[in-house]
């Protein structure tokens, strides 16, 4: 090893692979450690590198090269696509990260940045060696069962609502690997599916990566900076596996597998509701009609309610209200998409919404206040408030049959 990268790297979390004949140094950095950016931007110095790796994929590196992209976003067809919930938990990880990286006045991932920096000057090949961020979530998501799913979603947005503050110090030491490990052999053992899908999952992808690169023989020695987490675990993978990089690459890059019974069951809920109206007015009238009304004031009400937290527009409340019973009996559309239309068109967001999108969402107070946050709250809020409606509303009206 290069004398000089060998002094570098003595006092902080690492490793060194031997794929081949090609060297690895996977080093392991805290992500909004200033001294960790700095300490990249040593080792690519030194010249003994040919090539960088990072904890990175195409659109993390998109988001760090082009912060404001999120913004350019089309909210329309973000809730068309269902893709709100997908926006919201990437507005509120970065968030999260922000808050932290703010009391320090570094930028989130500044060491993965630093690396691209260097690589860039000095006209190194950049490998992004990290599994999409929107494909970790998604199987994150469907990983933990679904009673577990809001207790997940909960988790993630409390992490923007608390004001804890952390001690640099305190980061400086989450690098020591250790602490690390055992902070993670904890989590797995409270959530092993999280923990395969967050941590697990991306070690074998990183490391299957790294094991690619070398097989190519166009890299002899590689730098890759990843989380100081990810380092005991990307090194055992690395080492040991035998299963070709390819082979696991493709099988960790496929979606989650899809569900049935989540398109089945609202089409279910609808039979029965239905049949049940129907049961209602052929017992009596006045009985169906009452079925009918509790329907409309309980699922209307709950959306309803779910705007008014989200502080939409009181037009936008009054069209959830009334779009919520009718919604839910046809499972090709959604309240939340209807509601969120509707704000839209009230409240079109400004070029400063845009523009501050990322800063307000690391406040509560800043998620209601942007246009284009507070759209996303409709969307969610509304939909919570519907699905709940569904299911009371559903029990009210056979409570009317069962004579309850």
């Amino acid at each position: 090893m290069n004398p000089a990268v060998q002094e570098l790297i003595a006092d902080e979390p690492h490793r060194v692979l031997q794929l081949g004949d090609t060297e690895v140094v996977v080093l392991g950095t805290a992500h909004v450690s200033r001294a960790s950016a700095e300490k990249v931007r040593a080792l690519v110095d030194t010249g003994a590198f040919d090539t960088v790796a990072i904890e990175l994929c195409e659109s993390r590196q998109r988001a760090m090269l082009d912060p404001d992209a999120i913004g350019r976003m089309d909210l329309f067809s973000v809730m068309r696509q269902g893709q709100a919930p997908m926006i919201a938990a990437s507005l509120a990880l970065g968030a999260y990260q922000q808050r932290l990286a703010d009391q320090y006045g570094i930028e989130p991932g500044a060491e993965m940045r630093a690396a691209m920096d260097v690589a860039l000057d000095r006209g190194l090949p950049l490998a992004l060696i990290d599994r999409d961020l929107g494909l970790t979530l998604r199987r994150t998501y469907r990983a933990v069962p679904w009673w577990q799913r809001m207790g997940l979603i909960g988790g993630l947005f409390g992490s923007v609502l608390s004001r804890e503050k952390i001690d640099e110090s305190e980061i400086e030491r989450l690098k020591e690997g250790d602490m690390l490990e055992s902070t993670f052999s904890e989590f797995a053992e409270q959530s092993e599916d999280l923990y395969r899908t967050l941590i697990h999952e991306r070690d074998q992808y990183m490391a299957a990566h790294l094991r690619r690169l070398a097989e190519s023989g166009q890299h002899r020695r590689i730098l890759a900076v990843v989380g100081a987490g990810h380092l005991s675990g990307i090194a055992t993978q690395a080492e040991d596996e035998l299963t070709p990089p390819d082979a696991i690459l493709d099988s960790l890059d496929q979606p989650p597998p899809k569900a049935r019974w989540p398109k089945i069951l609202p089409w279910v809920i609808v039979g029965v509701i239905l049949t049940g109206f129907v049961i209602g007015f052929l017992r009596n009238p006045d009985i169906g009609l009452q079925m009918v009304m509790d329907w409309v004031m309980i699922n209307g009400g709950l959306a309803a309610i779910g705007a008014i937290i989200a502080l939409a527009h009181p037009l936008t409340v009054v069209t959830a209200a009334l779009a919520a019973p009718l919604t839910s009996l046809n499972p090709t559309i959604g309240v939340g998409f209807v509601a969120a239309a509707a704000e839209l068109f009230l409240r079109k967001p400004r070029v400063d919404d845009f523009a501050r999108l990322r800063q307000d969402t690391t406040t509560p107070r800043g998620w209601w206040r942007n246009r284009v946050s507070r759209v996303l709250l409709v969307f969610i809020l509304t939909t919570l408030g519907s699905a709940a409606g569904t299911y009371i509303g559903g029990a009210r009206v056979f409570s009317h049959l069962f004579g309850a």
